[in-house]
């Protein structure tokens, strides 16, 4: 007896409520989108603050220094340089005087300080400090621009705590509204291409959308329960339309093709339930996997992100198997209107997969040969992962379009403590601070002398009121990204800190911006093996529920890693090696960003599960009728070529855009994403897959060839009442 899988009915169930019921489900739908604007509007959103992002040994001495009320002001600083015409040091010291006493009056301002030449007495640095929790800095920026009007002959510059974040922000949202902006049309184009009919173009886009919309209201009350990180809107766009027009492409499409054969447009719906609504469901739960890697990794960061993503999914499958129905239901065949001639001539032509059956001849001929040859491509694109490095994102990363970045760049290499630097947190009884101060003091010197910290002296030893928290500010003399800053520190903690405290009982961590990028890019270089074999095992067990084969199911794993390791190595070799810097505009740091493989891998491995569930579905439908392992391969793969070929071009554009933006993760992510999902679109689910499926024979679908038997499941009987 056969036992159907628990997940086949529940698209059929709410199909055919959503059908029989069609204006309750669109009113229903229309409300939760109404609810989710309304909540948005009226519940405040949580934000990471920083103590949610203080994590490993960094954020140990971070919250130390926090809690003996040692924490810095933050700072704005100007930068005084020569012009066009040289420097004049006179002029220098003027325009510094005059910055200093206009910007001691701007509200918000706790003290400017006196100015400071830098060592070659190329540029004066103006130090302003700023009263606790004041964020404001249009008046300081004003006096900024109205000094440097005055001394045209110099060169003013403002950069600081607050104004590079402003800078940063600005440069984001413009990047995202570029894309936001070029995106949708050249999906709604896409998805003309698709249906060659206006109605059914723009469904995919509109559901899609909504799903967006709702999931961005639910995460104002969510993020009172999960810290919602900055970005995670722009995930929750990114995924919710990729997977939002994927799920509505396959359902109409299958919609579309029973009505073409003669169908009912309800019996038409329940048969695109029961074969693409499972599908969806599935692939659906194998986005949700894939994300729920990230919290493996943990963090507010990750866990923001896998939240985000996981609702927009989950509430882009419950569009698509009940809105959806019931609006194919209620337009009927008007979806197929007003119809672009030439678009749907070619989308006719194309649907009947002659392309895809040309390209599949010679690989089920030679299943062998193109299994080879497919493999041999994707080792030769992956091998540069080998080498790949990691590091967090710091001022050589960020764009040259952002001012106060290249400010703050020239500031870091005019004044080495505006740089990478260490904190050396000691905690010990009040009574032992005389001795703490002089260990630190003898630190210093010996730090000093390895050459990769530069001397504080006495006035880098500050104590705490208490005399129970001291720390030591360390400055290290090479770029943020340089290699020797993560030695540094591991000498820092390794030997440095140890030997100068050897004896005393203290508690002790190294923080600062130096400390933090290091714990960062190796709590995700440890995690990044284990996420994959999470990721991998869990998606896994659930292709061979869904689909009752462990071939299946280990199949699937491993075309997901061929997928992976090409991103990684195509994002190694671009961004690390420095590959085609002219054609995308940018300058390799000699590293990817270290967050951005994690975020590439779940996103890859959900991505591309959807159209693999598509695919495999639909073969299995052909096999289940009867046909033979390798007719099935061919005529599910041919049925399905115009959709995942669509699904891909959707998500290919969408990362290709963002190849072209001007922040360096996202050019990372979108090159990585594009070119995995080309490759994994054609040579991986259009070589490899179908090779591997007719090596494998029947055996991969649970069922045993016997000679002169044909094993066919019949088609269940459609429920719904037939109606012209």
């Amino acid at each position: 007896m056969s036992v159907r899988n628990p997940l086949a009915g529940a698209p059929i169930r709410a199909a055919r409520w959503s059908a029989t019921h069609p204006w309750r489900a669109i009113l229903g739908w229309l409300a939760l989108v109404a609810v989710a604007v309304v909540l948005a509007a009226a519940v405040p959103t949580n934000t990471a603050d920083d103590v949610d992002y203080r994590e490993h040994e960094s954020g140990r001495a971070a919250q130390w220094i926090d809690d003996a009320g040692m924490s810095d002001p933050l700072t704005e600083n100007v930068l005084v340089t020569a012009g066009a015409s040289g420097l004049d040091p006179a002029r220098a010291e003027e325009a510094a005087a005059q910055l200093g006493r206009e910007m001691a009056e701007v509200p918000g301002v706790e003290e400017a300080m006196a100015p400071v030449w830098s060592q070659d007495r190329s540029a004066l640095l103006v130090a302003v400090r700023l009263a606790a929790d004041h964020e404001e800095t249009g008046e300081m920026t004003a006096v900024t621009d109205a000094v440097q009007e005055e001394y045209a002959d110099l060169r003013i510059r403002q950069a600081g705590d607050l104004t590079i974040d402003e800078g940063i922000n600005e440069q984001v949202e413009a990047d995202l509204a570029s894309a936001e902006g070029i995106s949708l049309p050249v999906t709604l184009v896409l998805m003309l291409f698709a249906f060659g009919a206006l109605i059914a173009a723009g469904i995919p886009v509109l559901l899609a959308a909504s799903s967006v919309v709702v999931t961005i209201g639910i995460t104002a009350p969510v993020s009172w329960l999960v810290p919602a990180e900055a970005t995670v809107t722009s995930m929750i766009v990114l995924i919710g339309m990729a997977v939002g027009v994927d799920y509505s492409l396959f359902y109409l499409k299958r919609e579309r093709e029973e009505r073409a054969r003669g169908r009912s447009t309800l019996d038409a719906v329940e048969v695109a339930a029961e074969t693409s609504g499972h599908s969806i469901l599935v692939s659906g739960l194998a986005v949700v996997v894939a994300m729920s890697g990230l919290y493996v990794v943990g963090g507010v960061t990750f866990n923001s992100l896998a939240t985000g993503a996981i609702l927009v999914v989950a509430i882009a499958v419950l569009g698509s198997i009940t809105v959806l129905p019931a609006l194919l239901v209620t337009l009927g065949r008007w979806v197929d209107r007003p119809r672009v001639p030439g678009l749907w001539r070619l989308n006719r032509r194309i649907g009947r997969g002659g392309i895809s059956r040309r390209l599949l001849a010679p690989v089920l001929r030679r299943p062998v040969v193109a299994l080879a040859l497919g493999g041999a491509v994707v080792v030769a694109l992956a091998v540069p992962m080998l080498g790949m490095k990691v590091h967090s994102a710091n001022l050589e990363t960020l764009p040259d379009s952002i001012p106060q970045v290249v400010t703050a760049r020239d500031m870091a290499k005019a004044f080495p403590l505006e740089g990478a630097s260490a904190e050396v947190v000691v905690q010990a009884d009040a009574a032992d601070a005389a001795r703490v101060r002089s260990a630190l003091v003898g630190l210093d010197e010996a730090a000093a002398r390895t050459g990769d910290f530069v001397a504080a002296g006495d006035a880098g030893i500050e104590v705490s009121d208490d005399g129970r928290t001291t720390v030591l500010d360390l400055a290290i003399p090479h770029e943020e990204s340089d290699p020797r800053v993560d030695e540094a520190v591991e000498l820092l903690r390794d030997e440095l800190v140890p030997t100068a405290l050897d004896g005393l009982d203290v508690e002790h961590a190294v923080g600062g911006g130096a400390a933090e990028s290091y714990d960062s890019a190796h709590h995700l270089a440890t995690y990044l093996p284990i996420v994959i074999g999470f990721v991998v095992l869990l998606t896994m067990v659930m292709m061979g529920i869904a689909f009752r084969s462990v071939r299946l199911a280990l199949v699937s794993s491993v075309l997901n890693l061929a997928s992976v390791a090409v991103a990684f190595g195509m994002m190694t070799l671009v961004f690390q090696h420095g590959w085609f810097e002219g054609a995308l505009d940018f300058t390799s740091p000699g590293f990817l960003i270290d967050w951005i493989p994690m975020i590439v891998l779940v996103i890859l491995v959900g991505l591309s599960m959807d159209y693999h569930v598509f695919v495999l579905s639909r073969v299995r439908e052909h096999v289940r009728r009867g046909l033979p392992a390798r007719l099935a391969v061919e005529q599910g793969v041919t049925d399905t070529a115009g959709v995942v070929t669509s699904a891909a071009a959707v998500m290919v554009s969408v990362f290709a855009i963002f190849a072209t933006l001007s922040m360096l993760e996202m050019k990372m992510m979108g090159v990585g994403l594009a070119v995995a999902i080309l490759l994994d679109a054609t040579l991986i689910r259009l070589v490899m897959l179908p090779a591997v499926l007719v090596l494998l024979g029947d055996r991969v679908w649970g069922r045993r060839e016997v000679p002169g038997e044909q094993v066919v499941e019949p088609v269940p009987e459609l429920a719904v009442s037939r109606q012209p």
